[in-house]
C-alpha cells in the first residue's frame, strides 16, 4: 500500500514532508505539508516553467543568444551553455559537455527579465505561482535556486507537470525531453554519468546510475533534486509523482533513502 511506502520517511534520520500524487489529486503524503521548506535547485524547475511560459507568450525565444557566444536561451536551460558553476567563466563551448550552471540558469532568467520590463520575481509570481495556487512559496535571491515553500505547494506544481495548464503538452513533453543528446557531464551528487541527460530545466533520468531515483523509475521520468533535501520527480509511464522536503541538507542519507522510497512508491501504485 502506498501507506506503506510512506511509511519509511518515518525512518530517515531527517524532519521532512512527502507526497505522491497522480494528474488529478495527491494520493497520500506524510509529515508536515503545510511548513515551508527550502527547495534550493528544485527552483530550477519553477524559472524553466516561467521561461517557457514566456516563450509562448512570444516574450522571448529559446533560439535568441543568451549567455556566451554561441548560446542560446536554450542552451542555458540545458545546462549546456558552458558556463561554469556560478560565475560567468567559460568552461567549454556550447553543445558540447553538460556543464551544471546555477549561472545559466539565472543568466537565463536576467534574459526574460529584460525582455519582459519586469523583475523575474514579479514575472514568476504572476506567471506561474499565482494560477497554480502556489501562495506559500516564495523566490529569494536566485532563480537558480532561491525558491522555498510547503510540500503542499510543491505537489500541485507536479500536478502541472502531469496535465499542464500553463503550458501546451508540445512545449511541456519537448522539455522534459533530452535536449543536446549524448552530452556527458557531472550529476551533482552522483558524479559522472555518459550521457548526462537533461531537458529544458529539467534533469532527465535516461539510465544514469547512480541516481537518487529508484531503479522502477521508468528512463522518461523527470525531475529535480535540492541541496536542501528537496526533490520532486514525475515518472509518465507510472503515472505518478513523488515530492518531498526536508529540514537536513542533501548527504548520504537522502543517496539511500530517495530511491529506496521511489521504488516502494512504484510498487504501491499500479500501473498508469
Amino acid at each position: 500500500m502506498l501507506s506503506d511506502a510512506l511509511d519509511t520517511v518515518a525512518g530517515w534520520p531527517v524532519a521532512a514532508a512527502v507526497g505522491v500524487r497522480d494528474a488529478a489529486r495527491v494520493l497520500a503524503t506524510t509529515g508536515p505539508d503545510g511548513q515551508a521548506f527550502r527547495w534550493a535547485s528544485v527552483t530550477k524547475m519553477l524559472t524553466a516553467t516561467a521561461v517557457l511560459v514566456a516563450v509562448e507568450e512570444g516574450i522571448v525565444d529559446l533560439d535568441a543568444p543568451a549567455g556566451p557566444p554561441g548560446s542560446t536561451l536554450r542552451h542555458l536551460l540545458a545546462h549546456a551553455s558552458g558556463l561554469s558553476r556560478d560565475s560567468d567563466r567559460v568552461q567549454a563551448p556550447p553543445a558540447t559537455r553538460r556543464v551544471y550552471s546555477n549561472r545559466g540558469i539565472e543568466v537565463a532568467a536576467e534574459a526574460l527579465e529584460a525582455a519582459a520590463g519586469m523583475t523575474f520575481g514579479e514575472y514568476l509570481r504572476a506567471g506561474v505561482l499565482e494560477p497554480l495556487g502556489m501562495s506559500a512559496t516564495v523566490l529569494e535571491g536566485s532563480p537558480a535556486a532561491g525558491a522555498s515553500g510547503p510540500l503542499r505547494d510543491l505537489l500541485r506544481f507536479g500536478g502541472e507537470l502531469m496535465a499542464p495548464t500553463l503550458l501546451s503538452p508540445a512545449t511541456l513533453a519537448a522539455a522534459t525531453s533530452v535536449a543536446f543528446p549524448d552530452l556527458d557531464g557531472v550529476l551533482p551528487g552522483f558524479g559522472h554519468q555518459s550521457p548526462n541527460d537533461w531537458g529544458l530545466g529539467f534533469e532527465i533520468r535516461s539510465h544514469k546510475s547512480p541516481h537518487w531515483t529508484g531503479a522502477a523509475n521508468s528512463p522518461s521520468t523527470f525531475g529535480h533534486f535540492g541541496l536542501s533535501g528537496a526533490f520532486l520527480w514525475v515518472d509518465p509511464a507510472a503515472g505518478v509523482a513523488c515530492a518531498g522536503v526536508a529540514a537536513e541538507d542533501f548527504g548520504p542519507w537522502a543517496a539511500a533513502a530517495w530511491p529506496a522510497l521511489a521504488d516502494a512508491v512504484l510498487s504501491a501504485c499500479p500501473p498508469a
